[in-house]
């Protein structure tokens, strides 16, 4: 038995070497470098993301208070210029609520959904958070920034990580009396950093002294997306 289980071992440890050369094509006259690259830049688009909830003791209700709520929603989009197709409901939900204890008791209906918004114009963020908070249905708003063209952002992490990448081949190239030639083979990993989301209180009712305040995101800039990437190069050796 003993000697069974050994070679079942040696068999795995065979099939997983040849596994892990086919994955690395290391041939004669080659050299293995690799580099990583960053890129920040500062946001182009901000997301506006908050909840809509409502409850009523009819279903009907509910529904029509939660359709009153968005279109107030889409009007204040209009009204700073916003077209309401930059909003997007990320979820939509109505379900029954009831009573906790030995007998449930139907004392209402529920209706929940998320809504983000995508907002470009960073002087909007202020006013559009205010009017958001006046209607009474909103809360757990989150703002966070982000890239539009993201994909753009990490192809120039990834160019800077292939400098680097065949500057250190180069490098040792030289220290071993040789020339470094074309790419054969190569491996990339790019990630992206966006800053976290950052809760604020949404509250209808505010006083007049508190809506003529500036806004909480007033003349504060946004954190800047970083976008890594890491490559692997398999250069040719002259």
């Amino acid at each position: 038995m003993t000697n069974r289980r050994l070679g079942w071992i040696a068999m795995m440890l065979l099939i997983c070497g040849a596994a892990t050369a086919q994955q690395t094509p290391v041939t004669q006259d080659t050299l293995w470098a690799g580099g990583d690259g960053r890129f920040e830049s500062a946001p182009d688009t901000a997301l506006v993301q908050f909840s809509v909830a409502v409850q009523q003791p009819e279903m009907k209700a509910a529904y029509t208070q939660a359709r009153e709520s968005t279109e107030k929603i889409r009007q204040t989009m209009r009204d700073n210029g916003i077209d309401p197709k930059d909003a997007e409901i990320g979820s939509f939900s109505m379900t029954p609520v009831y009573t906790w204890g030995a007998k449930r008791k139907l004392v209402g209906f529920q209706v929940n959904s998320h809504v983000t918004v995508k907002i470009h114009d960073f002087n909007k963020l202020g006013p559009v958070i205010d009017s958001f908070s006046q209607v009474e249905t909103t809360d757990s708003l989150n703002i966070s920034y982000t890239l539009e063209n993201i994909e753009s952002a990490k192809a120039k992490a990834v160019e800077d990580a292939y400098r680097k990448a065949r500057l250190t081949a180069e490098t040792l190239a030289r220290a071993g009396g040789r020339s470094l030639g074309g790419m054969s083979y190569a491996s990339v990993d790019a990630s992206e950093y966006i800053p976290q989301p950052r809760p604020m209180m949404m509250r209808a009712q505010m006083s007049a002294d508190k809506l003529a305040a500036p806004s909480p995101v007033q003349d504060f800039a946004p954190a800047k997306v970083a976008v890594t990437a890491h490559v692997n190069v398999l250069f040719q050796l002259k």
